[in-house]
């Protein structure tokens, strides 16, 4: 999608200093952060969201391998953190292209929102 603002960041037509980058997923903090760390995981393809993904082998990969990465790089593999993906206006997704929120370095609170 030319005018996805998501798929530009994965293209590089947009600067954006990654913390995860594999052919597939690129990863980079959050401009407006929830938490002391919070990560947006996006993978390089686009799908507006995730009852689009049709990659079962992109899906696995971001959750098995992807994550836990990124959890270990910032060192919240062992305190804990929270997987958000929102999906839709009313789930609260502002930008149409799936991504997943990785949420750390503090106590979550429940019900989140």
């Amino acid at each position: 999608m030319s005018d996805c603002i998501f798929c530009k960041i994965a293209n590089k037509e947009i600067n954006s200093q990654f913390i995860f980058e594999d052919d597939q997923v690129v990863a980079f903090r959050d401009m407006n952060p929830q938490a002391p760390q919070h990560i947006l995981i996006i993978p390089k393809k686009h799908f507006a969201n995730i009852l689009e993904v049709t990659d079962k082998e992109l899906a696995a990969h971001i959750l098995v391998d992807v994550i836990p990465e990124i959890a270990k790089i910032l060192g919240v593999d062992e305190t804990g953190f929270r997987l958000v993906v929102n999906t839709g206006k009313e789930g609260g997704q502002t930008v149409e292209h799936l991504h997943f929120h990785l949420l750390g370095g503090r106590s979550m609170q429940w019900p989140p929102g």
